[in-house]
């Protein structure tokens, strides 16, 4: 005749006996008379609400967005006057179905939102920027009085998917298909450019290693040529201050002779070619006698 309640700890749970109000509060646990006892249990945990919609952008192109909307109940008691979570509290069951209209009014303030900041944009923009449109969305929704009047926090508003029709899209992966290729293109192009650039400078290195090579044998010729040159210079002053010596020591020689008698010095040569190996050698009388009679004569 009494049974036992026992609430969950994240839900907020009022008691009503007899159309009053008896008692609140998160995780209640007390016993009842089922007879004129009704118990609503409001979830304050955070949950998730999943949506699909399409919408148009700015150029007029359909596209679908999916994602989710992430929810919390706030006030409790706000939200218990808007919907009814009265619940069977043997079977712990709501009675019901307004505990998925909270949802569903959600997705119906993002769609809302949604469709009010893709149509200020153009496809291309919505499928880019779907992360951005998260934000935009998300912070417009808890700047408006909607979601405070239902007592709920708004945690997150995602997109996890924005695509356009089939048929779009395929013209969409066409073109960015051709744009990748002709990226693919280019980057070949400047490969081989780059390969012909770097030939080219390997060749005028080349030519230049050799153009340093010969002028390096040129220096190397005219070092020679030079160092030849000053050889033959050198061996030829050489022989010159030879000659020099020897005429002077030959002319210092000769000058003992100078000042000697005529008659001594015929007598000595005559002796120093007695010792000379003279095949034949006639000297006349009138020689002899001139050479006797001196210089003068």
């Amino acid at each position: 005749m009494f049974p036992y309640f026992k609430g969950q700890p994240t839900d907020f749970i009022i008691r009503y006996s007899g159309g009053s109000l008896r008692k609140s509060g998160k995780g209640l646990a007390f016993f009842y008379w089922k007879y004129n006892t009704q118990v609503v249990a409001v979830p304050t945990q955070s949950q998730d609400a999943s949506f699909v919609f399409n919408e148009l952008t700015k150029d007029f192109q359909e596209v679908t967005l999916q994602g989710q909307v992430t929810f919390a109940i706030q006030d409790a008691n706000v939200a218990a006057t808007l919907f009814n979570f009265t619940i069977d509290p043997e079977r712990y069951a709501y009675l019901s179905d307004d505990y998925e209209k909270l949802g569903k009014r959600l997705v119906n303030l993002v769609q809302i939102e949604t469709r009010a900041e893709v149509s200020q944009r153009t496809l291309q923009e919505t499928l880019r920027d779907a992360s951005q449109l998260s934000n935009t969305i998300t912070e417009r929704l808890r700047s408006g009085s909607q979601i405070s009047s239902l007592g709920v926090q708004l945690l997150r508003a995602d997109f996890l998917s924005v695509r356009p029709t089939p048929e779009v899209g395929k013209a969409l992966e066409a073109e960015l298909r051709e744009a990748l290729l002709r990226k693919a293109d280019e980057a070949i192009y400047a490969r081989r450019a780059a390969s012909v650039d770097e030939e080219k400078r390997i060749k005028e290195k080349e030519l230049a290693s050799d153009k340093a090579i010969e002028d390096q044998k040129k220096e190397l010729i005219a070092l020679q040529g030079a160092n030849e040159l000053a050889e033959a210079q050198n061996a030829a002053q050489a022989r010159e201050v030879a000659a020099e010596a020897e005429a002077k020591a030959a002319e210092m020689n000769l000058v003992i002779y100078k000042e000697m008698d005529h008659r001594k010095l015929l007598a000595y040569a005559i002796k120093e070619l007695a010792g000379a190996k003279i095949g034949n050698l006639t000297i006349t009388t009138e020689m002899l006698s001139s050479l006797l009679q001196g210089p003068g004569k």
